[in-house]
């Protein structure tokens, strides 16, 4: 079996030359992205789709760091803010409407605990999954194999190391759920503070505020 087999089917590979001549193909990309004019909005548009795989309306502020591009596959309106990694050494499938906040980073690659071991060069990627409208707080870290629910926020700075499950507001290292987001958060803004009155009913008009 080819080692990129291997790799695509998450089981113990090395990354050879045919695993880095797809990494060299995502590093042109990556470098066409990360020195565009940060004001040619339509332009980095376009190489964000032409990085990522299956995608609907994806946007990166760059720059932005991954190791293949195709594995990463979005739904609509994914956003990514300033200096975001994903590591896709397996799939990395986001639902519509997620949001990365600055220096948020997923992760699917690992390698062998036992030093010897590790050092054969061998490693693995697991399969990261993410729901809809899911925020992942700044310098926040997804580990490999974790699965993220539907309708979830997660804290700025968590080390998210098990799944998350829906509806969910989850911090920490390792990360937790702190509490369930509920309908008394429709209004909330920042802690207590609420949406004032003039926004909100801008957001109803648009449809938002059901």
């Amino acid at each position: 079996m080819k080692q990129t087999e291997r790799r695509d089917r998450e089981m113990a590979y090395i990354a050879d030359r045919e695993a880095h001549e797809e990494m060299m193909e995502c590093r042109r990309i990556l470098q066409k992205l990360n020195f565009m004019d940060r004001s040619d909005m339509e332009g980095i548009a376009a190489t964000v789709k032409e990085l990522f795989g299956e995608s609907e309306n994806p946007f990166v502020n760059p720059p932005f760091y991954c190791d293949y591009g195709k594995h990463i596959r979005t739904g609509r309106n994914f956003f990514a803010n300033y200096n975001c990694t994903i590591i896709d050494v397996a799939e990395v499938i986001i639902g519509d409407n997620c949001l990365m906040a600055p220096n948020a980073a997923i992760y699917t690659a690992g390698h062998p605990v036992y030093p010897s071991t590790r050092n054969s060069g061998y490693e693995y990627g697991k399969k990261v999954t993410i729901g809809d409208n899911v925020w992942i707080g700044g310098n926040a870290v997804v580990c490999p194999g974790v699965h993220i629910g539907n309708n979830v926020v997660i804290g700025a700075g968590s080390v998210v190391t098990r799944d998350i499950p829906d509806w969910s507001i989850a911090a920490g290292n390792p990360c937790r759920v702190i509490r369930t987001i509920t309908e008394a958060d429709r209004k909330k803004l920042f802690k207590n503070e609420e949406i004032d009155a003039e926004a909100w009913e801008d957001i109803v008009n648009r449809g938002f505020g059901e």
